[in-house]
């Protein structure tokens, strides 16, 4: 492997305009996750109606009371509507003037974009209808869905590099070359098949499963009585097995948090052997991440049993939420990594991505399988 591989995932753009791109990116990430743990407290703090139920005004002006209620509500607003959502429109209108041609930066930049408008229609309709059940709970998992197609987003802008002038220069010149591929590359015929880690599709199904923890436990706080339903924990009324259609709601988000998350612990032990074999291509990031998020979801669990045996206070409630979405992001992030590698890959690929040619093209700056 040429030396120089090894820190391309972190190397410099040659762009100032992809610097730009990296920078709203990740942005939209964080302010993403911050107005997502805001609207948890929303949440916790009983202040949904905090602005008398009315949107997008509160309490019939743009400038709220001075209660708790109203001002929790309407900086929840705020953050959406004067930095999440000029932030995500930002890096898709990068997007489409620089990275149109890339699909794996076009494509969820669009879908961010549609998801934000659909994310703030939703939120006035929770308000303006009194915060029903169900539709909170759409409204939590289209945040989430939000945050994860953001994070994608980020690790496409962190994998692509602007290339310079000269390799432009060099790229439309190949362009016009029939393509040529190595016989040491996976691709080529004469090469002999490489066995396939499964630590991607592993990673892939512990991102999933996370997502699925979230609807689960959306689902428990948006049905009436299903989160005081089971005042022990691990036990559930002294069973494990639950006597009520609330108990059974509650219980079947604990099963489905306890079999992803065996799947989570099993993922982070897996990343440091994967990571020590993939560190041309982000590897050591990998197993970082993978390691934290495993931290996460022990803090996780702990924080849910915590509630439960306090009676649900306000801020451990709130913990549990950040928590949970911090490890959706995490895992997703892990996923998306280490899978990378293995579709991005390749001469042809990379071949398509150097023939765009001129400012607006991109080139992969992951380490493909295969190349020296």
């Amino acid at each position: 492997m040429n030396p120089t591989n090894q820190n391309r995932l972190h190397s410099p753009p040659g762009d100032r305009r992809h610097g730009l791109f990296r920078k709203l990116a990740l942005a939209s990430v964080i302010t993403t996750f911050a107005l997502i743990v805001l609207g948890g407290l929303v949440r916790v703090t009983g202040s949904g109606l905090g602005c008398a139920g009315e949107w997008p005004l509160c309490d019939g002006s743009l400038i709220p009371p001075l209660t708790k209620e109203d001002i929790i509500e309407y900086t929840h607003r705020f953050v959406a509507s004067v930095v999440v959502g000029p932030l995500i429109i930002a890096t898709f209108l990068v997007a489409v003037f620089r990275y149109r041609r890339l699909k794996s930066v076009i494509i969820p930049t669009t879908v961010s974009v549609a998801l934000l408008l659909a994310q703030g229609g939703l939120g006035g309709v929770t308000v303006l209808t009194e915060l029903p059940g169900h539709i909170v709970a759409a409204h939590l998992a289209l945040a989430q869905a939000l945050l994860g197609c953001l994070i994608l987003v980020a690790v496409s802008a962190y994998r692509i590099s602007e290339p310079a002038a000269g390799d432009a220069a060099a790229g439309q010149a190949a362009s016009s070359q029939p393509p040529q591929i190595s016989a040491q590359d996976p691709a080529s015929p004469a090469a002999p098949a490489e066995k396939k880690d499964g630590f991607p599709r592993l990673a892939a199904f512990a991102a999933a499963g996370t997502y699925v923890i979230l609807l689960s436990g959306a689902y428990v706080t948006a049905t009436p009585g299903a989160l005081a339903a089971c005042p022990q924990w691990p036990l559930c009324g002294g069973s494990f097995w639950p006597s009520t259609e609330l108990q059974a709601i509650h219980m079947l988000h604990r099963v489905v948090a306890a079999i992803i998350g065996l799947a989570i612990f099993y993922v982070s032990f897996r990343a440091f052997s994967y990571g020590t074999t993939k560190l041309g291509s982000g590897g050591k990031l990998i197993a970082s991440l993978a390691g934290f998020g495993g931290a996460l979801l022990f803090a996780q669990v702990v924080s849910g049993a915590v509630a439960i045996w306090t009676g649900f206070p306000m801020e451990i409630r709130l913990a549990h939420i950040a928590l949970a979405t911090a490890v959706w992001g995490i895992m997703l992030a892990v996923a998306l990594l280490s899978n990378w590698e293995q579709t991005q890959t390749g001469p042809a690929f990379r071949q398509a991505v150097g023939a765009q040619g001129g400012g607006a093209s991109a080139s992969i700056t992951g380490s493909p399988t295969g190349t020296p």
